[in-house]
């Protein structure tokens, strides 16, 4: 028998500065979803879909308080899956912990209960301004097989869908908010992922005017599953787990066995055994900021006397 699991990617707009009118509209839509598609297993919503803002808002405009997790409205989610006996992943939300704030993505299961937490370790620094996190996330769905979790420009640093392979991860869960040009290069970062990894990756992006859409559903050999359109749109698709065995076993599409090539020969990769820092390369770049301008005398990075006093 095979390992299957029946999956929803809503990709959906916010309503701006709204949490209780998206509330119930993900409420809805997993009602809607449950009485006409039962098999869907778990509902992956986008990245900060919760908090119906975007990173891009202007400074001294109007902006969602960050929540506790959990809180008021991790419980209301938490009764939505338990409601429906359903895997939830909310997209993300503004969390509060003290004085850091985290760009927060939480796992609640079936019986609704908090079963694991992700905090985006890499935002979009430097215009998101939150906290990284610190710790990588999986989780299990009995029966079935392990599941990881990022947030949209994590996807970005291979070393994070990497990491989650490692850890077991079957399939990466990827909720995010991408509205910019470079869209297009992360459908073709969510293919390279699923191929490096021989695994699925499920990228669930907003749309409206805070997301630019087009979602997509890569399965274990890099074959693009379903992508979506820039309108809402909910794609549901049968991920066989087994799939991921027999690409890991026998290879991406039967021929390079990558990951018994890594267990086999022992290769020195120095970025991960010395550090980023040692590189000269990296020494060299200027600080994280966006630019004020194009003008390379505008933006030149501060000399290395100034760097080091």
């Amino acid at each position: 028998m095979s390992r299957l699991l029946g999956i929803a990617a809503i990709q959906m707009a916010p309503v701006p500065f709204d949490r209780e009118a998206t509330l119930k509209k993900i409420e809805s839509v997993v009602a809607q979803m449950n009485a006409t598609l039962s098999w869907v297993d778990l509902f992956c919503f986008p990245e900060l879909v919760l908090d119906a803002l975007t990173p891009f808002v202007p400074r001294g405009e109007k902006k969602l308080q960050p929540e506790t997790i959990p809180g008021v409205t991790t419980d209301r989610l938490c009764a939505l899956a338990a409601r429906h006996h359903k895997w939830l992943i909310p997209g993300s939300i503004s969390e509060s912990d003290g004085s850091a704030i985290y760009n927060t993505a939480v796992v609640i299961s079936p019986t609704g209960q908090i079963v694991a937490r992700y905090r985006k370790m890499f935002p979009w620094h430097p215009l998101e301004i939150c906290t990284p996190g610190d710790s990588f996330c999986v989780f299990d769905v009995p029966e079935v097989g392990r599941i990881g979790l990022c947030i949209c420009y994590d996807m970005w640093f291979p070393e994070v869908a990497r990491t989650l392979a490692w850890m077991g991860a079957e399939v990466i869960l990827h909720p995010s908010l991408t509205a910019t040009s470079d869209r297009s290069q992360e459908l073709i970062i969510s293919q390279a992922n699923a191929i490096f990894n021989q695994c699925y990756f499920i990228d669930v992006n907003a749309t409206g005017p805070y997301g630019g859409g087009r979602s997509i559903l890569v399965d274990p050999d890099g074959r693009v599953l379903q992508q979506a359109d820039q309108h809402e749109t909910i794609l549901t698709e049968i991920l066989d787990l087994d799939r991921v065995t027999r690409a890991r076993e026998l290879g991406t599409l039967g021929l390079s066995q990558t990951w018994k090539a890594l267990r086999d020969n022992p290769v020195y990769f120095p970025p991960y055994t010395e550090g980023i820092s040692a590189s000269a390369m990296v020494r060299a770049l200027g600080p994280m900021r966006y630019p004020d301008s194009l003008s390379p005398n505008n933006n030149a990075a501060p000399s290395t006397s100034h760097q080091d006093s």
